[in-house]
């Protein structure tokens, strides 16, 4: 079992932008008829992680705050960006690459955005351009507590 990351981008928004933002030119197109449209790249060797972006709609997204309080979203449109990175041996900059790949992202799209642990644990939220770390402790441990302001 992995460790995934998931950036959630509120809106309409075209795949090939924000997998521009990821990685130009290395993402392939998922051929999978009767399936939602689905870019993949394998950065593994590069950064640590695959990644995934898809859209859909009519969302539903919850995840644990910071006090245990249950955090609910429900975006109309979105994008999910999923980094899926290997439990065992991931490469030491991994989370770092990741991170700096959302904020690559953030810094480049004005949406509303999420960013979620395991489906779980929520870490960033964007409403309304007002960027909002969670769990002080994670971006502590990764000493990435300066990587965005609050």
């Amino acid at each position: 079992m992995g460790i995934d990351y998931r950036l959630t981008l509120a809106g309409d928004i075209p795949l090939e932008e924000v997998a521009h933002l990821i990685a130009p030119h290395r993402f392939r197109e998922s051929t999978n008829a009767g399936y939602p449209r689905l870019l993949t790249a394998d950065l593994t060797t590069e950064q640590g992680f695959g990644v995934s972006v898809i859209a859909g709609s009519n969302g539903y997204f919850d995840a644990e705050d910071d006090d245990g309080t249950q955090w609910e979203w429900e975006p109309e449109r979105y994008v999910n960006v999923t980094f899926d990175m290997t439990k065992n041996d991931p490469p030491e900059t991994a989370t770092a690459d990741m991170v700096a790949t959302v904020a690559r992202i953030l810094t480049n799209r004005p949406e509303n955005a999420a960013l979620v642990l395991n489906n779980n644990w929520l870490l960033l939220t964007r409403t309304d351009g007002t960027l909002r770390k969670h769990r002080a402790a994670w971006w502590d441990n990764y000493r990435l507590t300066d990587t965005f302001t609050t």
